[in-house]
């Protein structure tokens, strides 16, 4: 059986955040994963809206397992024509290159009130020629695993398929690249099939042992004819999650899946659709093996 807990990334649910760490807790949901709250990015916040975002989920009993910042979801300057299949989707974060050294340091001053020990970052919006940016993106890598490692802080790079990493195939060289026990991957199986990868048992099979630091499970259809996904309820799609969970399970996975839901919900009810997949997963879990 497997033991990872179930986290939700909260403004799946909602903006209120004091609603959505009542919703967690009456689900049995222990942990959350911070983006966006009252329609502000986590990184953009003030001392006092992180110190009410502390407060608030310590009062419901909840852990804060990752922040979910915004961190490199920017054009790398001189990288190349942009790649525009994919929304860009930042969430209520505008940042250029610049910008990035800033967020990185407000982002570890955040995680380190919250007390959470995953930043997830990114790989910059996606060109038309990836593999000609590997080397840069892995020098900006280094840079944020270097300012967040004294502080004891992990760099959880996602593959996003909106991004230059977009499948296990295009990160796995990255991971093997950078070497630290500060740094590894957010696997999320329904980015890699977006762009065109089977997730698992494909490309899970390509990514280094012992070098997932978080999860994040979504699902949904991509249909032939298009390059947009059709989302739906976790378990309902084209994403093996049931297959995925249980091989996490046999390999030993310590860390967490954090529902990201996508779906607009029934009837267009995105609470209910994102409660609906938070029972769905917390089963697939508990019946992974």
């Amino acid at each position: 059986m497997a033991e990872f807990p179930v986290a939700i990334i909260t403004d799946e649910f909602t903006q209120d955040f004091e609603y959505i760490c009542e919703t967690a807790a009456q689900m049995g949901i222990p942990a959350l994963e911070i983006r966006t709250a009252w329609n502000k990015n986590i990184v953009d916040m003030s001392d006092s809206e992180v110190g009410e975002i502390g407060k608030m989920a310590k009062a419901a009993g909840l852990e804060i397992v990752s922040i979910a910042s915004p961190i490199y979801k920017c054009a790398l300057p001189d990288g190349g024509d942009i790649d525009h299949r994919f929304e860009q989707d930042a969430f209520h974060a505008v940042h250029t290159f610049d910008d990035q050294p800033l967020i990185l340091n407000r982002a570890i001053e955040i995680a380190e009130r919250l007390e959470a020990k995953i930043i997830r970052v990114f790989s910059f919006w996606r060109t038309t020629n990836p593999p000609q940016l590997t080397d840069r993106i892995i020098d900006a890598l280094r840079a944020a695993i270097d300012a967040a490692s004294p502080k004891g802080l992990v760099i959880g790079l996602e593959n996003e398929h909106a991004c230059n990493l977009a499948t296990a195939a295009e990160a796995a060289p990255v991971i093997q690249a950078i070497d630290s026990p500060h740094f590894g991957l957010v696997w999320d199986p329904a980015n890699a099939y977006v762009a065109g990868e089977d997730p698992f048992p494909g490309g899970y099979g390509l990514l280094p042992g012992g070098r997932i630091v978080h999860v994040h499970a979504k699902d949904g259809v991509m249909p032939a004819e298009s390059d947009r996904m059709i989302w739906c309820a976790v378990g309902d799609g084209k994403v093996d999650w049931k297959g995925q969970l249980s091989r996490l399970a046999v390999d030993g996975y310590p860390g967490m899946i954090s529902l990201e839901t996508h779906w607009g919900g029934p009837d267009g009810d995105k609470l209910e659709g994102s409660k609906i997949c938070a029972r769905n997963l917390q089963k697939l879990v508990a019946e992974a093996v």
